[in-house]
């Protein structure tokens, strides 16, 4: 018996060195009917999207920070048309004064000296007060926004713009800066409001409307707040309305509808014809940009002439 049993196993172990190793091992595959392109991989295992991975969405909506390009004369005139004139709640007390208050525009607010300073100079403007900017004044690393009226007395504008009368001498040119100087809607005193200084580490930068004001948001809250010249357009005539909804000026408006309109202007110039009327060109921009001379002979637009065409 064990005879037998041992024939028949050495008789297994040489019939199996007769078959090919991989044959043995051999396992059918199920026939394919896809080819995988050249260069694909089947993976390993399948796919899995972690909690941690980076979020597509856009969570900050606040616009970016200006760039480093120096402030274009068309986003200037950009600034005053949709910023100056504008209501805000405030969200810190503003103090007054001439000195105003420095915020820098890479660095966070210095609450310590902005303390020091109210205490110093007393509150122009409380915490929760609506306000209104009244102005904005462009320097080399700065610029100027004025609060109520700003916290800056103003001189008179015969003392600071180019004046002929008649056969007299024009009265030299100031040298200021190039501003927006509007003294502010009625029950703003020049001088009794706040400032703030918006410093910069080399130049002002090119920006837009919405950059400014983020600049401006740890002291200003725009939100809600409507446009400085909405609450009234409903009531004006069809062209007017139209116009201003159009961003443009047109003849026969006044004042108020082209701050509406188009802003406030980069300067004025105050003069008499040779009627004895007093006329005011506001002027937007500065050649060889696009500038808008706007034309007034007592209080309404008379002409307006666009340079280049």
């Amino acid at each position: 018996m064990h005879y037998r049993l041992a024939i028949t196993v050495t008789t297994l172990f040489f019939i199996w060195g007769d078959i090919p190793l991989g044959t043995a091992l051999r396992v059918p595959q199920p026939a394919s009917h896809e080819s995988l392109p050249p260069g694909e991989n089947i993976p390993l295992f399948p796919d899995v999207v972690t909690t941690d991975a980076p979020q597509q969405e856009k969570t900050d909506t606040a616009p970016p920070k200006p760039g480093t390009a120096a402030l274009q004369e068309s986003s200037k005139l950009a600034l005053i048309r949709y910023v100056s004139g504008e209501f805000a709640k405030a969200r810190k007390p503003l103090p007054g004064g001439k000195e105003g208050v420095i915020i820098y525009s890479d660095k966070p607010l210095n609450q310590e000296y902005l303390d020091r300073t109210v205490a110093t100079h007393g509150a122009a403007v409380n915490t929760g007060d609506n306000v209104q900017i009244t102005g904005l004044e462009f320097h080399e690393k700065t610029i100027a926004v004025d609060i109520n009226g700003g916290g800056r007395p103003k001189k008179k504008w015969r003392d600071r713009i180019q004046v002929s009368m008649g056969g007299t001498s024009p009265m030299p040119q100031s040298t200021a800066p190039t501003t927006n100087q509007d003294p502010g809607p009625p029950g703003f005193q020049p001088g009794m409001g706040g400032t703030i200084f918006i410093d910069f580490p080399q130049h002002v930068p090119d920006m837009t409307p919405e950059q400014l004001k983020q600049l401006l948001a740890p002291f200003l809250d725009f939100n809600k707040e409507r446009s400085a010249s909405v609450h009234w357009i409903d009531t004006l005539p069809p062209e007017m309305k139209k116009a201003i909804t159009d961003r443009k000026a047109i003849k026969g408006m006044d004042r108020e509808e082209v701050v509406a309109a188009i802003g406030k202007p980069d300067r004025k110039v105050r003069e008499r014809d040779t009627e004895g009327n007093d006329t005011e060109d506001w002027i937007y921009g500065h050649p060889p940009d696009k500038t808008i001379f706007v034309h007034f002979t007592g209080e309404k637009v008379t002409t307006i002439k666009q340079y280049p065409q």
